[in-house]
């Protein structure tokens, strides 16, 4: 059983601006649910800011150290992504993506004013956020009968369940999302209405 299912992300996008001898970074910070959410949010910044020399960026999924990613886009190794990432663990922040879109002002700062660059812009965006609590959750689909129909409704009003979509026609269909914590109560107790088939749906 998972013993806690809370993270800290920020609640909306938010921006921020750091400049260094001629050189502008511009810092975006968004909140994302998958990989996906950072490719999408990262290819609207590279249209956006075309003319920019790079578009460094690091994000963090999940609630372990494992589920991360962090790239330099052509800055020296170590310079970028990682001083993005680092502060994301150092504000104790996750399933969030920062990106920088650098504007090369004409003066090479060195690898120490770079990390020193890519972290102070990411901490002027964070600090325009707002920090919201938020909980990981498993999807799950419900598939029954009209008769079974009072079982599984009284577990979503109980459980205070998150209805994504549902289908009531010859059969039923739900989809809920289950806090992580609440994942084994959920399908213990869907497990004894009759005639519920319960699948969990990955995202």
């Amino acid at each position: 059983m998972l013993f806690d299912d809370s993270y800290r992300t920020i609640e909306s996008p938010v921006e921020g601006l750091f400049k260094d001898r001629g050189s502008k970074f511009l810092a975006f910070a968004y909140p994302i649910r998958s990989e996906q959410d950072a490719r999408e949010y990262l290819a609207q910044l590279r249209e956006l800011h075309p003319k920019a020399n790079h578009h460094c960026y690091a994000y963090r999924l999940g609630l372990d150290r494992n589920h991360y990613r962090a790239n330099d886009d052509g800055e020296p190794a170590g310079s970028a992504g990682r001083p993005i990432l680092n502060t994301l663990y150092s504000q104790d922040l996750t399933n969030l993506l920062v990106v920088v879109v650098r504007y090369f002002g004409g003066t090479l700062l060195g690898v120490p004013g770079l990390i020193n660059a890519y972290k102070t812009a990411t901490l002027a965006a964070l600090e325009q956020a707002t920090v919201v609590t938020r909980h990981l959750y498993d999807r799950y689909e419900l598939t029954f009968g009209y008769e079974s129909m009072n079982g599984v409704m009284q577990i979503v009003k109980e459980m205070d369940l998150t209805v994504l979509e549902q289908q009531f026609e010859i059969s039923c269909l739900l989809r809920v999302e289950v806090r992580k914590t609440q994942v084994e109560r959920f399908v213990e107790r869907v497990g004894k209405v009759e005639g519920v088939a319960c699948k969990y749906v990955a995202d």
